[in-house]
């Protein structure tokens, strides 16, 4: 019961969150930028000012499935972003550009967070059956030792949520500075951009603190589990 709770309340914070970061974004590309520029061409501008010739920048298919991907070198926009010449598509672009300066300036935190991916991946393919296992749904009788194990693995994808705050903080941090002291965006232009960025920072927020709640009730699972053993 308390796991549904715990469900019910970050899904619908999450869910208003969410609605809230798709309303700023609608409203912000809505807003051409003064300077002209697409999405693509401030991705361009951003990676050169940096140094950066060895990332491609591509468009992708989706809304919102903008990101960067550290293993193929690529900043990946979505077509509003990409041919955008907007408020919301030079924020974007440029958060995600953020993200390859992180990688090429070996942005410890980022670096961290790739080495752990693996083991996010197997953690949360088998953590919730673990759990369930430990629990007693799939052998029939409780044990807390496999609880503990299914929770140490969920423990490592809450760590992974965790370390994505700072990461993303940090890419948006990049992308404003970046966008202000070259004037691609004009100070109106850019507490709009600013403000697009902060409520897609929020979503991860929302994520992590949801991440930590579930793990700490699945503690106390287990320490009443041990308790009645």
């Amino acid at each position: 019961m308390g796991y549904y709770l715990i469900a019910g309340i970050m899904f619908i914070v999450g869910l208003i969150v969410s609605n809230r970061l798709k309303s700023k974004f609608k409203e912000y590309s809505e807003i051409g930028l003064a300077n002209g520029m697409s999405g693509r061409e401030v991705a361009e501008k951003m990676l050169s000012d940096n140094g950066i010739y060895d990332v491609r920048v591509m468009s992708t298919p989706g809304h919102l499935s903008d990101h960067y991907n550290p293993e193929d070198k690529t900043v990946n926009l979505s077509p509003d972003v990409y041919e955008g010449r907007s408020i919301s598509a030079a924020a974007v672009a440029a958060h995600e550009c953020g993200h390859a300066v992180q990688h090429a300036t070996a942005y410890s935190m980022l670096t961290f967070r790739s080495k752990i991916v693996p083991l996010v991946n197997i953690s949360t393919q088998l953590s919730q059956w673990v759990i369930l296992a430990g629990l007693g749904f799939l052998i029939g009788r409780a044990n807390p030792t496999i609880l503990l194990i299914g929770i140490l693995l969920f423990a490592i994808t809450t760590v992974f949520t965790i370390i994505t705050l700072p990461v993303e903080y940090d890419a948006s941090n990049r992308a404003l500075k970046w966008l202000e002291n070259n004037h691609i965006t004009t100070p109106y232009e850019h507490d709009k951009a600013a403000d697009a960025l902060k409520w897609a920072a929020r979503t991860y927020v929302v994520a992590a603190i949801s991440s930590i709640a579930t793990l700490l009730y699945y503690i106390l699972l287990f320490v009443n589990s041990r308790d009645r053993n």
